[in-house]
């Protein structure tokens, strides 16, 4: 009999993952342990470096992969996710890698645009750009709209050079990604490795608001699960409003949202109290900890100093469905994990 995470006591149905198994004090592996992938969630992966939060990602990513009914999406900013198509210990996911990534300009809001190029809806230059953006399906179309009006010069020329900088970044195309593209793969990996943080946000809230809009409005029939990786990158960026809507309003509509950071002392307070699952790796940072121990539940408030993990691979984890805490070791993947650091030992010359 297995524990599965997640899922209220009394619900023995749907889908769920295989997340690893129970932790025994002496170390030893106990029953199994699942995590459930029926309904919508959101969680944070805490962890410092080396200690197997991408990792832990990733064998989330391959349970989904393989389950009915969901869509999962993973914003891959180190580019280390592309791995779950390769044969490892197991069959290879069926994985879709968009390296090249682009989203449509009409994905983001008026709002979202102007925030998106630092300039106020109530200025000149930002009307401009809210109104292009709410008529206009292409970068071209928008600069075109804003030369059209009788707005003063500045304004027109202010909010023109604001839509060529976005035009630079390459990340917007009327024939990008879409929620129906992203919706109807068994798992597609965007990876944002190339970019700097500004179209790498832009490609972040373009995905979380076209996922989010599309569920809201019934476009596509399977429930999205974005996970993204170095969550803290995108708390600082544009893509935050995005996120933070799924994490306050993504459960109505289906919208998953799984975050891992080695930094969750920068990710927003709303980010940890929010999250109906808690999965941490070794920590030592004392902030990070305080962050924590600030947005934990009552319930698990004497237990979590006394369980935090040691190794690579070992959780604590928090359920809120249940309001339990768990010790436990996470699987190996399946598929190979592309986020081991090189060694210097590891490296052959030839002269």
């Amino acid at each position: 009999m297995s524990f599965v995470i997640g899922r209220e006591e009394g619900v023995d149905s749907g889908p769920a993952g295989d997340l690893g198994s129970y932790r025994a004090l002496d170390g030893s592996e106990g029953a199994p342990l699942h995590i459930d992938l029926d309904g919508p969630h959101a969680m944070l992966i805490v962890g410092k470096r080396g200690y197997g939060k991408s990792y832990t990602l990733g064998v989330i990513a391959e349970s989904l992969a393989r389950s009915k009914g969901v869509a999962p999406v993973i914003i891959d900013p180190m580019g280390v996710f592309d791995t779950l198509g390769e044969e490892a210990d197991g069959e290879p996911v069926p994985t879709t890698v968009i390296d090249d990534p682009a989203v449509t300009p009409r994905s983001l809001d008026p709002k979202s645009w102007c925030a998106l190029l630092g300039l106020s809806p109530e200025s000149g230059a930002g009307g401009l750009v809210w109104q292009a953006a709410g008529n206009c399906d292409s970068l071209a179309e928008m600069r075109a709209h804003v030369e059209e009006t009788d707005a003063p010069k500045t304004d027109k020329r202010a909010a023109t050079n604001h839509i060529s900088l976005a035009e630079s970044w390459g990340v917007f195309d009327e024939d990008g990604m879409t929620a129906a593209d992203l919706g109807s793969s068994e798992i597609t990996v965007v990876d944002v490795s190339g970019l700097d943080a500004a179209p790498m946000n832009a490609v972040a809230r373009g995905i979380g608001e076209a996922l989010y809009r599309a569920r809201v409005d019934r476009d596509i029939p399977r429930l999205p699960w974005v996970l993204i990786d170095e969550a803290h990158t995108f708390f600082e960026g544009v893509a935050r409003s995005a996120l933070e809507t799924i994490l306050t309003r993504g459960r109505a509509p289906g919208v998953s949202l799984i975050m891992a950071t080695q930094r969750p002392s920068v990710v927003p307070e709303v980010a940890v109290s929010q999250s109906d699952i808690l999965i941490s790796h070794r920590l030592t940072s004392e902030v990070d900890l305080e962050a924590l121990d600030a947005a934990q539940p009552t319930y698990m408030k004497s237990s979590l100093g006394e369980r935090l993990p040691t190794g690579p691979g070992e959780v604590v984890i928090i359920d809120d469905s249940t309001e339990t805490v768990h010790a436990a070791q996470i699987r190996r993947r399946a598929t190979p994990h592309g986020g081991d650091s090189p060694n210097a030992s590891d490296v052959t010359l030839e002269e």
